[in-house]
């Protein structure tokens, strides 16, 4: 024997590529068990977005703490554009899970379908078998079937109040993500219009808060019995009468001012007043000098006249 071989027709000849298959349980474990934007194990708290992504929280405050021009854009995360776009979530732990302890040697079986949550409600796993969905308002999970089977409007765990539309399915198929993502842009819409409207809204409070220059203020607005009680209110008094008694319009609580020629009169002048009161004021008789008592070489003043 010369040591020949014979080849074989699939060794000659080249077929169809064949399509490499996913493994289910490993695309599973990936979006269960591990954060979509680090990749790392989940561990509390988690969060998750308006799609139904799973994450670790400190890794998504990394994500958006980050500003960076070389930062790489996450096509998971590239949704997320703050805190508020996500919800922390209130697990229940799985009494039957014992963690990693147990297969650090090496020598038991590390069973991959053992969830660390469950369902509060039923009792399922969270592994993945399952669909599972949490609610906006509360960030409470429950199992699909446990929302169904037990219909209500109000959480199941904590009593808040929900729609329909709060209801987000974790780790849907495409049909559910292009739902929730609908949802979301008509949410983030309605949210724009509704601060655009606030914002219109506090600037023409504002504006007409404002005293403006003609519009009397609170301490401006007096009536005519009001101003005689002031140190100033006589010469206020005949102004107010002057206006109305000539048939101009008269502003509340703004004094119109005369021509002083017409307006202008003298406390000595006035018959209700007493001689007493009237001698107080320079304009009496009493205060002006006589011509006898002041020198020619004397300045006059406007006391004199």
């Amino acid at each position: 024997c010369d040591g020949g071989t014979i080849p074989k027709r699939h060794e000659l000849v080249k077929g169809p590529r064949k399509v490499e298959k996913v493994d289910k349980v490993a695309e599973l474990v990936a979006r269960w068990f591990y954060c979509a934007l680090s990749q790392e194990k989940l561990r509390r708290p988690i969060v998750a977005c308006e799609l139904g992504r799973l994450y670790n929280k400190d890794a998504i405050i990394e994500y958006l703490l980050d500003k960076s021009p070389d930062k790489t854009p996450m096509e998971s995360a590239s949704h997320i554009k703050s805190i508020k776009n996500v919800t922390e979530l209130q697990l229940v732990d799985n009494p039957a899970w014992c963690g990693d302890k147990e297969s650090i040697k090496g020598d038991k079986y590390d069973d991959l379908q053992a969830a660390h949550f469950i369902c509060p409600v039923v009792g399922l796993e969270m592994n993945g078998r399952h669909r599972f969905c949490f609610l906006r308002n509360c960030g409470c999970v429950f199992s699909e079937r446990a929302l169904k089977e037990i219909k209500a409007e109000v959480c199941h765990k904590c009593g808040v109040p929900f729609q329909e539309e709060d209801v987000i399915v974790l780790n849907g198929n495409k049909e559910d993500v292009e739902i929730l993502k609908k949802r979301m842009e008509e949410r983030r819409l309605k949210s724009k219009l509704e601060k655009k409207s606030k914002k219109g809204k506090t600037a023409a409070a504002a504006s007409q808060q404002e005293p403006s220059a003609d519009s009397p203020g609170p301490s401006k607005a007096k009536s005519g019995k009001d101003c005689v009680n002031s140190s100033s209110g006589e010469s206020r008094q005949i102004i107010f009468t002057k206006s109305s008694e000539n048939g101009n319009p008269a502003v509340p609580g703004k004094v119109n001012k005369a021509p002083s020629s017409s307006t202008k009169r003298s406390i000595a002048d006035s018959e209700d007043k007493s001689e007493a009161y009237k001698s107080i004021f320079t304009t009496h008789s009493s205060a002006k000098r006589s011509k006898e008592e002041c020198s020619n070489w004397v300045t006059h003043t406007a006391y004199y006249f």
